[in-house]
Order: C-alpha cells, then structure tokens, then sequence
C-alpha cells in the first residue's frame, strides 16, 4: 500500500486526465496502459528488485548489489542519484500539494458558488499572487509529511498509508458513482474509452509514453527503500503489477470523476494543467452539492500528494540515519527542513520571482525542467541499464523468482532493451 500510495500521486489525479483531455482521450488512454505495461512496470520491477537486494538505505543498497555483481561500488551514485531527484521533485510538488489543501477550505466554504468563470479565474491568481499564502499551505503540506516520517515505519508511515490508500480510493468511487448521476456521464466514457486515432498524434505518443513509465514512481528512490523494506516471502513481480494496475486505476477513475463533470457543465476537457483549479471549480459552484464535492476532490487531491510526498522524504531519511547514526525525528526534521527551504525558492517564482529568469526560465521552471529533463530520465535509464546489463543474471533470477522462465526472459529483454531506448527517445522528445 505504501508503494501504490506513492505511485498514486497528483501525477495520476492532476496530470493524467488533462493530458488525456490534450490529446484525444480514449486513444491516449490505450496507448498510455500498453506503455505502462511494456515499460514502466519492468523498470518499477528492476527498481524493487534492487532495494530488496542490497535491504539498506537507497544509497548503501546499490553499492552492495554492485559489489555483489562484480561492479564498482560506485554505482552507489545511482542511489544518490535517486534522493538528489526526490529532493528537488517535493520543493515544488509541496507547492502544488499546499494548493490542493487551500482549495478543500476554499470549497468547502462556498466560495466557488454562483460566481463567474472569470471571478474563479481571478481568485485562483490572486492566490498565486501572494506569497504568504503559498508559503502557509506549503508549510502545512510539508509539516504534515515530516509529522509522519518522523514517527517511523510502523507508527508513523504504516499507519498513515493504511488510511491514506483506502481513503483515496474511496473517495474517488464516490466522486465517480456522483458523475454517473451527471447527465454527462456517457460522453464522459465515450471521450475516454473510444480511442479515435485519427485525433492521435507522433507528440500524444510521446507524452503518453512519459507519462506511463514516471507515473509509477521510478527513479527517485522511493522503490529502492520500500523494496528493502519487502519481506522475502512477497513475489516482486506480484507486488509490481499490483501497484501497477492500482495506479492505472486511480488514473482511469479519476478521468471518469472530471470528465462527465466537464461535459455536463460545458466546460473544455483540454485547457491543460488548469483544469483542475481553474475549470473544475466553476462545475462545483453550480452543482447541487458542490461545496462538499469539490471539498471531497481536493482532499482526494491532498491524500494523493501525501502518499507520494512521504515516499520521496523517507529514502533521505533512512540514508541519513543510516550514514551519521543521528536520530530519525532529527534527520527527518533536518531534510524537511531544507525542502521547505527550496519550495519557498518555487513558490515565489509564481508571484515576487516571476520575472527573474535564467536563459528565460524562472526559478521553479529552472527545477522543475532539472528533474523532468534530466534527473529522473537519467535514473530511470541508469536503473535499466544495470539492472538488464550489470547484475548478475543468477542474482536477478534469485530475487524475481519467476515461476516461468519466458516471463523472466520477457522482463531481461524489455528492461535491458525496450525501456532504456523508450527512455531516449523521451529525453529526445523533451530537449527538441
């Protein structure tokens, strides 16, 4: 639950069904599983795979599995690697988060009810255009997040997923059993499960194949600590395509939670990232029952962010402890501390920081194109290449225990051939 907790992220609920709405809805939606399936889920394995084997902090992990291997023990990098990446993903996933958590008491308080499109477009800029603001939620989002890491595996993070996971899943069956009651209910199906690929382009490929292989979670070391943290009796494939489908689930129930919504209320299914905070808001202020609808969205929103934010803290933590011997409440502190530190750096880049720019980018454009054009396509290559290339076959075979040796040559072959070139090309795609 803790690994699909933080699959399951705002990548699946915020991203997954703009890009959707961009670029054709059902055909998307196709080509985005068989990429999740053929790609993402053979790395998600590979990255599993390897924490389980070295059963240390992400860092220690990858050094031991190489030494293991025969490899230079500085494939410990790769590790580094991870964290480095989740670092600077959660100093403006934070920010976004902390919006989402601003929005369940903006909601909830009627604020969205019968107003103009225009006035909802205001009040969302007016937000961003106040850095107090920003930084109080993202200072609650991340207090939050270290409270529970702080209190460690069993009391802080087991018991935290174990009502964040069904909560979430809850909450998106009722928003979904809502929509179905919506009179755009069937055009909201229709848009997401009839693929029309003459409206599928070279560029929805792409975007669909990055958005398959990242939105589970790989390469920022939150698979390498909860593989460690795996018992040796549970099947890594199993586990894998459980976290897999449970995360194209919330993906797909999320769509079929906007969508009708959309329709029904006339609004346009691909204006992007501000769907969510700029056009779902103006359905829940004329909907019967809107405020606590679109409160119970953005706490799904919240619960979403939280699993994903606690999995990115926890690699660092557990590095931390492992390589100074301090204390986890202080080594969770120090760290949260210092991604507080940062988002403030992105959150002021959307009011006082905007026109501040390096080579045209601003401070959060500047991070946010760090780890989406370089960090994570980089870990996720480097996971395959070793994983396919440079651990032993023996030693891959021993910690898989495929019951069929095809699967196992199936996995070999496409986490050895298919994702590092799949991963090119996305990098390819994204520096054009």
């Amino acid at each position: 639950m803790a690994a699909t907790g933080s699959a399951v992220g705002l990548g699946n609920i915020w991203k997954f069904p703009y890009v959707a709405g961009e670029n054709g809805g059902g055909a998307f939606v196709l080509v985005y599983l068989g990429c999740v399936a053929l790609i993402g889920l053979p790395v998600l394995m590979a990255e599993i795979m390897l924490g389980r084997r070295g059963g240390r902090s992400p860092v220690n992990s990858m050094a031991r599995v190489a030494v293991e291997s025969g490899r230079s023990e500085r494939w410990f990098l790769l590790g580094l690697l991870g964290i480095i990446t989740s670092f600077f993903l959660l100093s403006f996933y934070s920010v976004i988060a902390g919006w989402s958590a601003a929005y369940i008491f903006q909601t909830a308080s009627g604020a969205f009810r019968d107003i103009s499109a225009l006035q909802i477009v205001e009040l969302f800029d007016d937000f961003l255009a106040s850095p107090w603001r920003l930084t109080f939620w993202h200072s609650v989002f991340m207090l939050i997040t270290i409270t529970v890491v702080s209190f460690g595996l069993h009391r802080g993070l087991e018991r935290t997923i174990r009502v964040l996971v069904p909560g979430l899943f809850l909450i998106l069956i009722i928003l979904v059993l809502y929509s179905a009651s919506t009179p755009g209910f069937m055009e909201g199906v229709r848009f997401l499960f009839k693929p029309d690929f003459s409206e599928f382009s070279g560029q929805a490929f792409l975007v669909a194949l990055g958005h398959a292989f990242f939105t589970l979670s790989v390469a920022t070391a939150s698979m390498l600590i909860y593989g460690a943290y795996l018992q040796r009796s549970a099947s890594i494939a199993s586990t894998s395509v459980t976290i897999a489908f449970l995360d194209t689930l919330s993906a797909i129930l999320a769509g079929l939670a906007i969508f009708p919504i959309v329709f029904t209320y006339a609004l346009v299914p691909d204006v992007g990232p501000t769907l969510v905070f700029k056009s779902l808001p103006i359905a829940f202020g004329a909907m019967p029952g809107g405020s606590f609808f679109g409160s119970l969205f953005f706490l799904l929103l919240l619960f979403a962010a939280l699993g994903s934010s606690i999995s990115m803290v926890e690699p660092m933590v557990a590095w931390i402890t492992e390589r100074w011997k301090i204390s986890r409440p202080k080594a969770t502190w120090l760290t949260g501390g210092l991604i507080w530190l940062f988002g403030v750096g992105s959150l002021l880049s959307f009011n006082i920081w905007q026109e501040k720019r390096l080579l045209g980018w601003n401070y959060y454009e500047i991070v946010d194109a760090l780890v989406s054009l370089l960090l994570l396509p980089l870990g996720a290559l480097l996971l395959a290449v070793f994983a396919g290339w440079f651990m032993t076959r023996q030693a891959s075979e021993d910690e898989l225990a495929m019951p069929n040796k095809r699967l196992y040559q199936s996995w070999r072959f496409l986490v050895r051939y298919v994702a590092p070139l799949a991963v090119l090309v996305i990098v390819i795609s994204l520096l054009r």
